[in-house]
């Protein structure tokens, strides 16, 4: 990638994205948050909304030739898609669920992805005041407060951290965390669960059920910059745009690749991508 690319749109998308979560914020202290079910029963609000229009501007002006993937955009058919070299790859609002609770753990995600990789990830969370932002080959960081620092993800030593979800919970992760051992558990929501190991405070987070590469594909970006990886059922990493789908396989994301995950893998249902 040109430098212009990278590390010269990073700023420019975190500003993107944090404008997205103004707009995300301002439905979320109202009182009406206009909830209604999408087609496959999934949650939508105002906020999901608002923010898929601040990030759809924004990138346009950003480089209008650079196709666009998000969750609350048009659906695009898998043969337009497979001449995309590289899109933004797009989640407004992710954690839908955790932004009705009230419980402050969603994010807006932005990525970059070029032949199926993400090359720039930017993750905000705008209750939180945190976002984390990626290049890949030039590092990870974590601002907060107004200061940056660099983020890296941490050697597996027992007892592990598994980052769980709050709102799913699959018979194959029980069998996961029956096989750590002595462990120690960090439930939360959205992709924080991934930012959570790429700043070192976790080291493995299993996922067993569908998610789609657009909740994924930031903090994938963040997670392989600060020297973890997200991969498939046979420990591959995670690749995007390449199948009619856009529901990803059931992964692993790992925040020290060098460790011997596949005694606590092998033998699970894994799913690949639906």
């Amino acid at each position: 990638m040109a430098e212009h690319d990278g590390q010269g749109w990073l700023e420019p998308v975190k500003a993107i994205a944090e404008q997205a979560g103004e707009r995300i914020m301002a439905v979320y202290r109202s009182a009406e948050l206009g909830v209604e079910a999408k087609d496959d029963d999934t949650p939508l609000t105002r906020a999901d909304r608002a923010a898929h229009d601040t990030i759809k501007a924004g990138l346009q002006e950003l480089d209008p030739a650079i196709p666009q993937l998000s969750e609350e955009g048009e659906a695009v058919d898998a043969q337009a898609r497979a001449g995309w070299q590289r899109y933004w790859l797009i989640d407004p609002l992710d954690g839908t669920r955790e932004f009705i609770k009230g419980n402050g753990e969603f994010t807006v995600n932005v990525a970059l992805v070029a032949d199926g990789v993400p090359v720039l990830g930017v993750v905000h969370a705008p209750d939180l005041g945190v976002t984390w932002g990626a290049v890949a080959g030039g590092g990870a960081w974590r601002e907060a407060g107004g200061e940056r620092r660099t983020i890296r993800a941490r050697r597996a030593e027992p007892p592990l951290t598994a980052v769980v979800s709050r709102s799913h919970r699959e018979a194959a992760v029980e069998r996961i965390l029956e096989r750590l051992g002595d462990y120690r558990e960090l439930s939360v929501g959205s992709s924080l669960k991934i930012c959570r190991i790429a700043e070192g405070e976790a080291d493995l987070y299993p996922r067993f059920g569908p998610t789609c590469e657009w909740d994924t594909g930031a903090a994938q970006c963040v997670l392989e910059a600060a020297g973890g990886r997200l991969m498939d059922g046979q420990l591959r990493p995670l690749r995007h745009n390449t199948a009619a789908s856009l529901l990803n396989p059931d992964f692993l994301a790992v925040g020290d690749p060098g460790f011997d995950w596949q005694s606590i893998t092998e033998g699970l249902p894994w799913q690949a991508r639906r």
